[in-house]
């Protein structure tokens, strides 16, 4: 795909005319980034607006080899030349599909609750092309309380394992659970379309080891009804456990 029409598709989705402050924000993350450890996960300040990065956590080199002068100074362009071409396509109709989602569906008080997943491949400074997992929450708003400025986490994984692409938003409770709202695939899918949202964050908290008891109080329903879902998990996937759907679960756990 060219990447001229990537950057109209992509400015489309995010089209504004703002520019709120970043400072107060940008500060906060970098005194937090000079302390953390290095890991398999980098962060960044994205800005859709111009299309740039205002701020690269020091993880990035870590994670992929790669300079984050370079990033920070070409922007997203230069960042969107490293997806895989096969990627491009799904990427970028879940990117318009979570915003589409999120203006139609989310109340504008609501949409800074928000959370939004998605992958795909990015070619490292080996010139091979690892997973990544993008994890972003919004942190400032246009005047039509569209998310333009985003705090955004990536997780990079093997380049041996076979990810499906997928996205998805999730929305804080008044437990502050994340429950998903939004799931979409957009290839051959590890589970199915049976899978309801309600199902996936049940998936999600039994991967972090919650009993049925500490789920529905997350949750805010009742015992006896996450352990029919549980029930209802296992007959759609045809698996006999839960310890068997948590050990597939926890390879492509991009999934939920």
């Amino acid at each position: 795909m060219n990447y001229n029409k990537i950057l109209d598709l992509y400015t489309s989705i995010f089209s504004s005319y703002d520019k709120p402050s970043l400072e107060t924000h940008i500060k906060k993350i970098i005194e937090l980034d000079s302390y953390l450890p290095y890991s398999s996960t980098f962060f960044c300040v994205t800005n859709t607006q111009t299309l740039s990065f205002e701020y690269v956590s020091k993880n990035y080199k870590s994670c992929v080899g790669l300079n984050s002068e370079d990033l920070k100074e070409k922007g997203m362009r230069y960042f969107w030349s490293r997806i895989h071409p096969d990627d491009l396509e799904n990427w970028l109709k879940a990117l318009n599909e979570l915003m589409e989602f999120t203006m139609g569906n989310i109340t504008e008080t609501d949409r800074q609750k928000a959370n939004y997943t998605w992958n795909y491949r990015f070619k490292n400074a080996n010139d091979v092309y690892v997973n990544i997992v993008q994890n972003t929450t919004p942190l400032a708003f246009d005047s039509n309380n569209k998310p333009i400025i985003g705090l955004a986490h990536y997780t990079v994984l093997d380049s041996n394992l076979k990810l499906d692409i997928s996205a998805s938003a999730k929305l804080l409770n008044d437990k502050n659970e994340y429950e998903t709202i939004f799931f979409n695939s957009y290839s051959q899918k590890l589970l199915n379309g049976g899978i309801s949202n309600r199902e996936r964050d049940i998936i999600r908290l039994l991967i972090q080891n919650f009993s049925s008891k500490e789920i529905s109080e997350r949750l805010n329903i009742s015992s006896h009804t996450v352990d029919t879902h549980r029930r209802n998990i296992l007959k759609k996937l045809n698996i006999s456990s839960t310890g068997e759907l948590i050990g597939i679960l926890k390879l492509n756990q991009n999934i939920i």
